[in-house]
């Protein structure tokens, strides 16, 4: 699924990590923890060919496979959830992404608010319906940056549960312990 020899990812002079070697068969899950500032973020994102390594190899599925969820949502303020929803199946071209969006927002918790503007809702609230927008075209590999942020219990129940299905996950977090028992590898930044 990746294989990544020798990653390193520079900004100017500012090194932000180097050496990183990662190989992920289908279904593993890696764990990525750290401070902040220590890249995780920017290893995510080059996994998702958001951005270019400075050096290494990296082989990774095609980006249409790929659920990519990061510190933002992603997702347009000014549309409701159905909108939203609606407009990523488009660019997707997904057929029958009418059921598609209706059991993802019946699933996390947003069906009764489909037709209110994202506007008005809660962070967490975006953050749900951000997981609903990576998780709309069924990708292979999600990759999930802080997924918990902003999450109450009922919202951090269900992504426990996304997180249990058959499928390959990078899951950068401050709080490994919630995930842990599920990584079948580890990678600690400094």
């Amino acid at each position: 699924m990746i294989a990544a020899r020798a990653l390193a990812m520079r900004y100017g002079d500012r090194r932000v990590f180097r050496g990183v070697d990662v190989e992920l068969a289908d279904g593993a899950f890696l764990l990525v923890t750290g401070p902040n500032g220590s890249g995780k973020t920017t290893l995510l994102r080059v996994l998702a060919g958001l951005a270019a390594p400075t050096s290494g190899e990296l082989r990774r599925p095609e980006r249409h496979t790929i659920g990519y969820l990061g510190h933002d949502p992603l997702v347009y303020r000014e549309l409701t959830p159905l909108e939203n929803l609606t407009l990523f199946g488009r660019l997707y071209r997904l057929p029958e992404r009418g059921e598609r969006i209706g059991m993802l927002l019946e699933r996390f918790g947003l069906w009764d608010v489909r037709h209110e503007r994202v506007s008005t809702f809660s962070r967490g609230m975006q953050q749900r319906l951000g997981l609903c927008r990576v998780l709309l075209h069924d990708p292979q590999l999600l990759l999930l940056d802080e997924p918990y942020n902003a999450l109450d219990a009922q919202g951090a129940a269900l992504l426990d549960d996304l997180l249990g299905e058959e499928r390959t996950h990078v899951v950068a977090t401050h709080e490994p312990q919630r995930v842990e028992a599920r990584a079948t590898q580890r990678l600690a930044f400094a």
